[in-house]
């Protein structure tokens, strides 16, 4: 069966430690992405610095930049998908470690108007400290995920459902699907065209959470590119750290967000391209 070819574009800031696991899980993926690109909402000299140690190793990877001005996350997302040269994009946060079938998960999964979203695995802060000091691999937490699962429970993790892999169309995989109601921006994907067709992101929003998933969905429906789940065949850990984000952040992002529900705008007028 034949598979888009697909680039994975994961969003960053200066965190070159976890971009590190990131690349080491998709070295050894059941099914290689083409293209990776790297979206720094920033300019760092560290990201820079370890990117260039990468390059041999990763012929495909490309790293973009932008001038460090506060949050500008959907900025570096839109100038991504700009740059993109293949027509399915997959999307993951760069404290998002991918499971080794984390791209077949998406791509085999891929339709044209539809909008695959999928969940995360949240570790707690002693099993992320574990990964840090390489006391543990991602792969073998992946691979014993029922053997460690008792002590990650007792280490707080989060969501410990989403950390099972079923195959696609397996009949655990089919119960385990639900109605989506949102994108998670840390495990989606999408053809590049479907995104271009709602303008990207919306560069209106200054601040993280709502512009960078929930205002995505609604304006996909809007233009009949449905929301389906991808869950537990395309499976991520999240690695623990302090929130960055307040509930004040949210409530300014929600009232950009009503403004633009109430009026039906489906395609963004700050997006990709500026002159709608």
């Amino acid at each position: 069966m034949s598979h888009p070819q697909s680039t994975l574009i994961i969003s960053v800031y200066k965190d070159t430690e976890a971009l590190k696991f990131i690349l080491e899980s998709l070295s050894y993926q059941t099914l290689p992405v083409n293209e990776i690109i790297v979206s720094e909402d920033g300019d760092s000299v560290e990201m820079r610095e370890f990117i260039a140690t990468q390059k041999d190793h990763f012929p495909n990877l490309v790293h973009l930049i932008q001038t460090d001005d506060g949050w500008r996350k959907n900025i570096a997302m839109n100038n991504a998908i700009k740059a993109a040269k293949n027509e399915y994009l997959i999307f993951i946060d760069g404290d998002c470690i991918p499971y080794s079938t984390f791209i077949q998960g998406h791509v085999e999964n891929a339709q044209e108007k539809i909008v695959l979203c999928g969940k995360r695995f949240e570790l707690g802060a002693k099993f992320t400290d574990k990964i840090k000091k390489h006391q543990l691999t991602m792969l073998d937490l992946e691979k014993k995920f029922l053997w460690y699962l008792p002590w990650m429970v007792k280490d707080n993790a989060r969501h410990i459902e989403e950390g099972f892999y079923f195959t696609s169309n397996s009949f655990l995989s089919n119960i385990s699907k639900r109605n989506v109601r949102y994108i998670i921006g840390c495990n989606f994907s999408c053809y590049k065209k479907d995104f271009l067709a709602i303008n990207g992101l919306d560069e209106t929003y200054r601040l993280p959470s709502v512009g960078e998933d929930i205002d995505l969905g609604w304006r996909f429906r809007g233009l009949g590119i449905e929301l389906k789940s991808c869950r537990n065949n395309a499976c991520m850990i999240h690695l623990w750290h302090k929130k960055r984000f307040s509930e004040e952040d949210g409530i300014i992002n929600n009232k950009i967000l009503k403004i633009n529900f109430d009026n039906n705008t489906f395609i963004c007028k700050n997006g990709i391209f500026k002159e709608l």
